[in-house]
């Protein structure tokens, strides 16, 4: 099997300073949503590990690689004091939703931690068919404001939250970059109060959705693939999103390696 290997990325002086654009006043308890009152996302019997979700039930020593990358999101975001992470990768099948969703669940274990994971691959939606959901909600309903947190999100656990999608979307970059998606967005980090917000982006390279919503992240990991992504994709990334974001950093899918008897 192949998993990831986290590099730490170098371009540290395009971290911005300051508060994040997440970083607004809490709302008051009396306005935020009770985690419980979400439905119940339920798994089938061996679904994480068919899917290679290793980090959500910790079978098997492979989910060491997204608890490591885990903790070095975890400080770079208190540092920063950042809660938005957009996940993408230069073009598909460098395993970005794989990774997403490995790195949601890896959180879900801090207990600590509050974590809503969004799919916004609109034009290719992954993770509602990756956790075998039936009944995914529509993203493109809920950032135009047609439909509700409780109606958008499944509670796995208790402080992780999940919202799928069941169908693509034509005018992707257009509903990303809209007026109503920020006031959704904002009005979802007001309710939920999340302490970490991952969003699954489509791939770069393939179209502007990316670009048309950095606006409303605060870092951004590129997931790149071994012997899949080539070396002037990923420069050409990181140049186009340390322009526009800050760079969390890069993380190498696919790499094969043995892992030894201490199971690093």
């Amino acid at each position: 099997m192949e998993y990831p290997h986290v590099i730490t990325h170098e371009a540290a002086k395009h971290f911005a300073s300051g508060r994040s654009p997440g970083a607004g006043a809490e709302p008051r308890a009396s306005e935020q949503m009770d985690w419980q009152s979400l439905p119940e996302l339920r798994v089938e019997r061996g679904l994480f590990s068919r899917n290679r979700i290793v980090a959500a039930e910790r079978l098997v020593p492979e989910h060491s690689a997204f608890d490591m990358l885990r903790t070095k999101l975890m400080q770079r975001l208190r540092q920063n004091n950042w809660k938005s992470v957009a996940i993408t990768s230069p073009t598909p099948a460098c395993g970005k939703t794989f990774v997403s969703l490995n790195l949601a669940f890896s959180l879900s274990h801090q207990k600590d931690c509050r974590t809503l994971l969004l799919d916004l691959d609109l034009r290719r939606p992954q993770v509602g068919k990756s956790l075998g959901m039936k009944d995914a909600p529509s993203m493109e309903a809920f950032l135009k404001g047609n439909s509700s947190i409780s109606e958008t999100f499944r509670r796995h656990g208790d402080n992780l939250a999940i919202a799928a999608n069941n169908h693509p979307v034509e005018f992707a970059a257009e509903l990303l970059q809209s007026s109503e998606a920020k006031d959704q967005l904002q009005s979802l980090q007001q309710t939920m109060a999340p302490d970490v917000l991952l969003y699954d982006l489509p791939p770069m390279l393939s179209n502007d959705d990316v670009l048309a919503f950095l606006p409303n992240v605060d870092c951004v990991i590129l997931v790149a693939a071994a012997e899949h992504s080539t070396l002037n994709e990923v420069d050409v990334c990181e140049q186009e999103l340390a322009a526009n974001t800050n760079m969390a950093g890069v993380v190498l899918n696919k790499c094969r390696y043995t892992i030894d008897k201490y199971g690093y």
